[in-house]
């Protein structure tokens, strides 16, 4: 009897009649150690192994091994970047989150939704509706509000008393603070007020909604 003189962890285990099968499918270095063994146990004396090829076998064994160590200190490293990553989403909250577009859709028939998060008091101001040439096609007006964020809605009228074909539009607001600053917001910039993880997935709420984080662009 001659053991393979090279490891290869691909390899399947053989089906023996009264032996349950490897569930994993593979051989893993003790299985290659008891093979070994055995071997040796059962070799004909008269025709023993060439102890070159033992040595061979043990190294590589030990080499199998060193593999597997590696592995399970790069899984254990990379768990501990998850959780630092983790963390480190955790001390973004109470900072503004980018999503990198203040653009929204109108749809033909149906009334658009949209948030504007504030910075400081309003004392007034108005929200332009642009569309893709940066031209204002409709103003709405801010009213009076304390910092925070809010929802408006636009049922697609233009200035002009046409209706906007369906498409992408884009928001964006001028206001007067309590103090007469000028200052302005826009679509897709959002406080971070929470964070939640989901199956895997790190959510982070921006106003009324929870997005996914790689989704975002900037945080400051």
């Amino acid at each position: 009897m001659a053991i393979t003189s090279s490891l290869d962890t691909s390899l399947t285990s053989p089906t023996i009649p009264g032996v349950a099968e490897n569930p994993a499918g593979v051989l893993g270095k003790d299985d290659f150690l008891k093979l070994l063994l055995v071997e040796l146990q059962h070799q004909d004396p008269t025709e023993p192994m060439d102890s070159a090829k033992i040595l061979t076998q043990t190294s590589q064994l030990a080499t199998l091994e060193s593999a597997e160590n590696t592995n399970g200190a790069l899984e254990a490293l990379a768990a501990q970047l998850g959780a630092t990553q983790d963390f480190s989403v955790i001390a973004s909250i109470g900072k503004i989150a980018d999503l990198g577009s203040n653009a929204i859709a109108l749809e033909e028939g149906a009334v658009s939704r949209f948030e504007l998060y504030f910075p400081s008091d309003v004392r007034e101001g108005n929200i332009n509706v642009l569309d893709g040439s940066g031209n204002i096609i409709q103003t709405i007006d801010v009213g009076t509000n304390t910092t925070g964020t809010y929802e408006f809605e636009w049922n697609g009228s233009q200035a002009d008393g046409t209706q906007a074909e369906e498409g992408i539009y884009y928001i964006e607001a001028n206001y007067t603070d309590a103090d007469d600053n000028a200052r302005t917001s826009r679509v897709g910039a959002y406080p971070i007020e929470s964070v939640r993880f989901d199956e895997g997935e790190t959510m982070v709420k921006l106003g009324s909604q929870y997005v996914p984080f790689q989704n975002i662009k900037e945080v400051y």
